[in-house]
Formats: structure tokens, C-alpha cells, sequence
């Protein structure tokens, strides 16, 4: 199998934080799995066109990126030199449209990355051309089966649908060998000390781009409230919902117990998810825009962090009940506010919750186990023109082998 990957949504080299993000993050180790792989087997060639661009220019050299892969994507297969097509995300796979009575002549298949935005994004003009998308694909991958239930919205046929969930780096982030140490060390990455390990202190971290959907405001307005004064919260990332973050932290009075960090460097968001005893994705109901996945979860289960998170949309595909974490009723208060206590003064319960969720993650979620269910999918949407085992939407979360 000759297999072409083309992704718009990759960092510069050496800046990975000028374009981050779950998708971003997915093209990422995608891209470097398969091509190691690649390097290692004779059983598939892999050739990638990849779009490295921080995130202000992006917009603007997407439309260039995407002439540029038509155009190369055309030429391989007038020449035979590629058997099928992956997009990382539905941007990408707009090129099916144009391309689909070339390639399909020349007998090279396409499948197509979904995230959850891609696909939602409530413009009518993109809304009128997601299902043009999906009928160029022979196949699309959904990275959950929030996401697979939206693309059936939007005209996917089901026999192409197959989900495969998201992954992490082994090697992205270590647990902690001393939490006690590691939340002292987070003092060194910002202006203030954190509160001291269970029983005398909780600290509660969330991580992510501050929009409405993640629910960080609510959380610090409808819950933070309810908890004991030695429950302290520190959230990293920026977005449109900081603004609002801030005031809500003002209006409660709970300076310094809840922090916004902003945006920070990846060697303060190690030391965040190492020294805090829970992650919170307090995700909240927004129309049209969906949590496909949650690859901040992995990344705090790689350090040994449970997380508490609501019981929503993709979120639904990461957390496995009392294994990694739990799973409460979004928008609920008292059912926050309860998880959390139960690990209040803890540490033993803690200790355990804890090597549970590093267990799980790095057993699961590994993009080595992920990348080897991409290239079962793929061979056999590249042998038979579909996926060999579509997901019904009533079938549990799908988690790669270990």
C-alpha cells in the first residue's frame, strides 16, 4: 500500500506551540508514527504533505497549501504512484471533491481524519459542502462516536464510518516520582506557590483553549464555590473565554485559590499535570460546537492525574468509569462538587486513582497501538473500498489493543 497523508495543520519546526491543539497534535504524531513505521516494514511506503504554519498565518496559507496538494495529489495518481489518500481533517479532504472522478479512475482510494469541528463548524456555506465531502470519501474516521453520530447527521453513509480514537506520545510526558516535589517545582514556572499535598491541600488543574464549551468559567462559578477552602484550581490556556474567567474569579472573591494561567510553555504544563492531584474537564452543552475527543486527558493520564469530567460528547471515548477517572452529569454542580471530595484528604485513594490512570493511558492510547489500528483501517479500505468493521453508534467506546 502506497499511502499519501496530507495535513494543513502541523506546528513549525521547532515551535511547537505556535499551533497547538488536539487536532494539531493528532497530525503531529500521526504523521511521525506512520513514518516511522514506514521506515521499519516494507508493507507500506508512506509519502506526507504537510502545511507547517503558526496559527495567526495559517488562514492565510491554507488556500495555497491546498492548491498546491490538488495538484500533487493529481500528478500521483496520473502516475501511479499512490494507492490511497489520507486527510487529516475534513479541510483537508475538501480536495476529494474536485479530485473524486480522477481518483477514482485511477482506482486510489480516500479516507478522511474527523475531529468534531471540522465537521460542525454552523457556517451554512460549509454545512451545504460536508456532505459533498463525505459522498467524494470511501472512507471517514471519526475519532469518537460523538463525532461518527455528527457525521451520520450531516449525510455520512454508515458503511464508511469507522472510529478510531485519538492517541498519545509514550514519551510525551513522564508521572511524577515525588508529587510532593513536583508541585513545589511548579513555584519555579510561575509566580506562585502552590497549596501542599493532600490531606492539607487539593489542587484541581483544567487545560485547554478557554472557549464556552469547556466549561471552565461555570466551573469556577457553580462549583469552586462549593468547595472547601484547601481546594485550590489553576487553569492553563488562553482564548475568547478568559475574559470571563477573570471577572468570574473576581466576582467569587477566590484570588489566589483559582489561577488562570494562560498560556503557558510545555515544560509548566508537565509540572501542571504532575503536581495537581485531579484534572477537571467541565465541559458544558454548546450548539454546534463539540468536544470530539480530549487528548488533554490522555496527556494527564500519562502522568498519573484522574480526571472528573462531564459526561459528554466525546469526552464519553477517553474516560472509562473509575478506571482513569469518572464521568458526572454535565452542568451538575453537587455531582462536581462530590467527585472531587471524595479524594479530599485521600491520599491513599489518590495514590491508587492515580497509577490506575497512567496504566490505562499508556496501555491504550499509545500511538504505537493507535497508528497500527489506522493502518488496519486503511489496508483494508485500500483492499475492499471500505473500512472492515464499521462502529454502530450503541457499540461501546472503541479503544485501540494494547
Amino acid at each position: 500500500m502506497r499511502l499519501l497523508f496530507v495535513s494543513h495543520s502541523l506546528p513549525p519546526n521547532g515551535r511547537p506551540l505556535a499551533n497547538v491543539g488536539g487536532m494539531q497534535r493528532v497530525a503531529l504524531k500521526l504523521h511521525e508514527s506512520l513514518a516511522e513505521k514506514a521506515a521499519d516494514a516494507r508493507a507500506f511506503s508512506y509519502t506526507p504533505l504537510l502545511l507547517r504554519s503558526a496559527w495567526r498565518t495559517l488562514h492565510a496559507k491554507v488556500p495555497f497549501f491546498l492548491a498546491n496538494a490538488g495538484w500533487k495529489i493529481r500528478r500521483a495518481a496520473q502516475s501511479d504512484a499512490v494507492d490511497l489518500v489520507l486527510f487529516s481533517s475534513m479541510v483537508t479532504a475538501s480536495l476529494a471533491v474536485p479530485l473524486q472522478g480522477l481518483l477514482e479512475r485511477h482506482g486510489v482510494k480516500t479516507a478522511a481524519i474527523v475531529h468534531g469541528l471540522d465537521v460542525t463548524t454552523p457556517v451554512p456555506p460549509y454545512q451545504w459542502f460536508v456532505p459533498k465531502v463525505f459522498d467524494a470519501l470511501d472512507a471517514v474516521l471519526p475519532v469518537s462516536r460523538a463525532t461518527r453520530h455528527a457525521c451520520r447527521e450531516r449525510g455520512a453513509r454508515a458503511h464508511t464510518l469507522q472510529v478510531v480514537p485519538n492517541g498519545i506520545d509514550a514519551d510525551r510526558f513522564r508521572p511524577p516520582e515525588d508529587r510532593l516535589a513536583e508541585r513545589q517545582a511548579l513555584a519555579q514556572h510561575t509566580d506562585a506557590s502552590p497549596p501542599p499535598t493532600p490531606p492539607d491541600g487539593l489542587l484541581l488543574c483544567s487545560v485547554g483553549r478557554q472557549v464556552e464549551r469547556k466549561g471552565t468559567a461555570w466551573f469556577i462559578d457553580a462549583v469552586m464555590p462549593r468547595l472547601p477552602a484547601d481546594v485550590h484550581y489553576w487553569v492553563a490556556g488562553d482564548g475568547p473565554q478568559s475574559p470571563v474567567i477573570q471577572d468570574t474569579i473576581h466576582r467569587h472573591d477566590l484570588a489566589p485559590r483559582v489561577r488562570h494561567l494562560g498560556r503557558v510553555p510545555n515544560d509548566t504544563l508537565a509540572a501542571l499535570y504532575r503536581g495537581a492531584d485531579l484534572f477537571i474537564m467541565p465541559n458544558v452543552p454548546v450548539e454546534n460546537d463539540m468536544e470530539g475527543f480530549g487528548i488533554v486527558l490522555l496527556e494527564a493520564g500519562q502522568c498519573g492525574t484522574p480526571a472528573i469530567a462531564a459526561r459528554l460528547e466525546g469526552i464519553q471515548d477517553v474516560l472509562t468509569e473509575g478506571v482513569n477517572g469518572h464521568l458526572v452529569p454535565p452542568e451538575d454542580p453537587s455531582a462536581f462538587a462530590n467527585a472531587i471530595a471524595q479524594y479530599r484528604g485521600q491520599p491513599r485513594a489518590l495514590g491508587t486513582a492515580a497509577k490506575r490512570a497512567r496504566h490505562h493511558t499508556t496501555t491504550h492510547f499509545g500511538w504505537g497501538s493507535v497508528a497500527e489500528t489506522y493502518l488496519s483501517v486503511l489496508r483494508s479500505v485500500h483492499a475492499d473500498g471500505r473500512p472492515a468493521s464499521p462502529v454502530s453508534e450503541s457499540d461501546p467506546a472503541p479503544v485501540p489493543s494494547p
